[in-house]
């Protein structure tokens, strides 16, 4: 009875936990869909209470009553100047785009009347927006570019509505595509991997898991307002689960499919195989999880809420395939391996191809190590010239947008900031010189102070409104507002207006992207080195060493380094974008490091447990003999979930997607594979050092369990 027992509850207990998760995905996945819900996407609202701009915002409600996003409708002659009649059909077209953004809700104010360029081959009017609309903003942007053509004429939708609405459009749809590449290209490389029509499902399967359980979470956390998400953070978590579970998964299958060889129950197979992996697999999430947690110590809310949502995908990547794989994988035994199933007493030799290589590296250590540091050194002398400097919004989205075309219209017959002009802040008393200072300044095309006008507060006066002791002034910018010129402009005006009065602000939407540049620059000078530190004392403890953490830490960063610039190279001359958005390298680097140090301490847990019986330059050896093939694989899975993002409209994803994607492959064959097991072949024993092993203390083989063979 107790044996039948037994024998009941080693099939009863993988069964309920396959189905205790399978019972929380189904209810959970209707929570999953709704994060877009939750996403926030302006750029103002991750911005610090203590950034310039952020506090000209809130100074300047008193002056109006409504925030306004303009939207700008533009006529472009195709035939010389513009005639009366033509100039008279665009003015039914202005009072046809009003009738459809009131009935929408969407104006937040009068909209200008039809404005003609002073070359008579264009007009404009302006039409204020509701900077809350959310959604409707792009539905509303839609119609009004299918408003009926004005003869002779090319109409255009821009201004920062239209950016913004563009940008924003690029999310759409951003989960299905993601999602479809990424689960795509995974089962594609796992079909090779395993030859086997199941095992891919199994593992995918959990990857699935994973992924709607932590979606749900990220819901319910932001839902109440505890973190931040955007789309931008949304697709990368996406990724990043799907990836991490992967290849945890590809781990626990390794070791299963060799214990199935010297276990004949499946049972006994699985106890031995988790056993050996659950503490690199809870390493190297948890370095990972505490990696990206450092993001918390951002400026910039949307860095701040990229941490904890990855930090969740990461810990359900690591429970799933603890837990819901382990019981799928002993539920199907070893049909799950068909048609190459592992059979009992097969001592096959695992690693035939990585033997070779793991010898030649211990053979002639020096060169591999030499050959490979010139190599990423040569790569990281291009670091410096990485363009982070931001990238217009108007070129977010690869192959360009309706309102990027209206920006160049525009900026052909207007001066280009005139639909997002600076606003300047000023004490009252002596305004009238910080306007005369500000018109001084090269890129300002004209500065006036505001009146009042459209219902403001103080309407009617032909003065300047003052509040709280404060005139604002409105400078309008000779370049387009979201342009690198233009943010020059402003930090020049920042610098030159101080000078006349200390007192002075200047904000705007050009303002908010400055700072939000500047932020970043100060994250990356924070968070940089406290990922590094906090990756190498979780090392230290785990290796329980000091010159082994120290090691795999300068060889991700030079990988990184390299990695860096490299893309700085193909993001120049082979994509040919305009920049970086400055949140890329933060990221990217985050990214690179925790998950490239992931390889690494597979690698190196094994290699300590081996050197343990046989030495550490043997130890070495047989470590990278037997993890090559799914280290590699793991590599392959990883890059190529992140280089899904690049299938996506977004040029920022898609440098992220490019930058951790060749990163990880970076550091699967080279760095795993060369320079760590070249460097720990010359410097022996001391690289375990203080430990009792980097005493050249080997255990007696009498007293070594019989080491595992995955």
């Amino acid at each position: 009875m107790p044996r039948r027992r037994t024998t009941v509850l080693r099939w009863l207990l993988p069964a309920l936990v396959a189905l205790l998760w399978l019972g929380l995905a189904g209810p959970l996945g209707s929570s999953a869909g709704r994060l877009a819900e939750v996403s926030e996407n302006d750029s103002a609202a991750f911005l610090p209470d203590s950034a310039e701009s952020t506090r000209v915002t809130e100074l300047q409600q008193g002056f109006r009553s409504e925030r306004t996003l303009p939207v700008v409708l533009l006529w472009e002659s195709q035939d010389g100047a513009l005639d009366e009649a033509t100039l008279a059909e665009v003015a039914q077209r202005v009072d046809d785009a009003v009738a459809v953004a009131d009935e929408a809700g969407a104006l937040s104010g009068e909209a200008s009347p039809p404005i003609p360029a002073d070359d008579g081959q264009a007009v404009q009017a302006v039409l204020p927006f509701d900077p809350d609309l959310g959604d409707t903003l792009g539905e509303v942007i839609a119609e009004l570019r299918d408003l009926p053509a004005v003869e002779g004429t090319t109409a255009y939708v821009t201004g920062p509505g239209a950016v913004f609405a563009d940008f924003a459009d690029g999310f759409s749809g951003i989960d299905g595509l993601l999602l479809v590449a990424a689960f795509g290209v995974v089962l594609l490389i796992l079909l090779v991997v395993y030859r086997s029509p199941l095992l891919p499902l199994l593992v995918i399967g959990t990857a699935g898991m994973a992924l709607v359980v932590s979606l749900a979470v990220a819901y319910l956390l932001a839902d109440r307002g505890w973190i931040d998400v955007n789309g931008q953070s949304q697709g990368i978590a996406s990724i990043l689960v799907v990836g991490a579970a992967t290849d945890y998964g590809l781990l626990l299958v390794a070791r299963y499919r060799e214990e199935l060889r010297r276990e004949q129950s499946r049972f006994a197979a699985m106890r031995v195989a988790w056993r050996q992996s659950w503490e690199p697999i809870v390493a190297s999430g948890g370095t990972v999880i505490l990696g990206v947690l450092c993001l918390l110590f951002s400026d910039l809310g949307s860095n701040r809420g990229l941490g904890p949502i990855s930090a969740v995908s990461i810990a359900f990547a690591v429970l799933a395939a603890l837990t819901f794989l382990p019981a799928v994988l002993v539920l199907f035994g070893r049909a799950a391996f068909w048609p190459f199933r592992p059979h009992y007493g097969d001592e096959r030799r695992e690693g035939r191809g990585w033997d070779r290589v793991a010898t030649a590296v211990g053979r002639r250590p020096a060169r591999a190590l030499v050959w490979t540091l010139v190599g990423l050194s040569t790569l990281a002398v291009f670091l410096p010239t990485f363009d982070d400097e931001g990238i217009p919004l108007s070129e977010a989205v690869r192959g360009g947008s309706p309102s990027a075309a209206g920006q160049e219209a525009l900026a052909r017959h207007y001066e280009a900031g005139a639909p997002s002009p600076a606003s300047i802040l000023t004490p009252a008393g002596g305004w009238e010189d910080v306007a005369d200072a500000a018109a001084a300044v090269d890129g300002v095309a004209e500065v006036v102070p505001f009146t009042g006008e459209a219902g403001a507060p103080g309407a009617g006066g032909g003065g300047p409104v003052e509040v709280d002791g404060l005139v604002r002034l409105d400078a309008t910018l000779a370049d387009a507002p979201d342009s690198a010129a233009a943010q020059a402009t402003v930090a020049e005006l920042r610098t030159a207006l101080r000078e006349v009065d200390p007192g002075t602000l200047v904000g705007g939407a050009t303002a908010q992207d400055l700072d939000t540049q500047e932020t970043a620059a100060r994250d990356l000078a924070v968070i940089v080195p406290l990922v590094l530190l906090v990756i190498t004392v979780v090392l230290a403890l785990l290796l329980r060493a000091v010159v082994a953490p120290l090691l795999l830490v300068a060889s991700v960063a030079l990988s990184t380094a390299a990695t860096v610039g490299l893309a700085a190279l193909a993001f120049e001359h082979l994509f040919g974008f305009p920049g970086s958005d400055p949140q890329v390298l933060l990221i990217g680097f985050v990214f690179l490091v925790a998950l490239g140090i992931d390889y690494s301490i597979f690698l190196m847990t094994r290699a300590r447990e081996e050197s343990l019986q046989q030495g550490t330059g043997a130890g070495m050896t047989r470590a990278l003999t037997v993890t090559g093939g799914v280290i590699t694989s793991a590599g392959l899975v990883l890059a190529a979930t992140f280089g899904a993002l690049t299938v996506l409209p977004l040029v920022i994803l898609i440098q992220l997607g490019f930058l951790v994607g060749v990163g990880v492959l970076i550091d699967t064959f080279v760095v795993r594979s060369l320079l760590v097991p070249a460097a720990v072949h010359l410097l022996g024993d001391r690289v375990w050092w203080p430990s009792a092993l980097g005493r050249g203390q080997v255990a007696e083989p009498d007293r070594v369990r019989e080491p595992s063979r995955t």
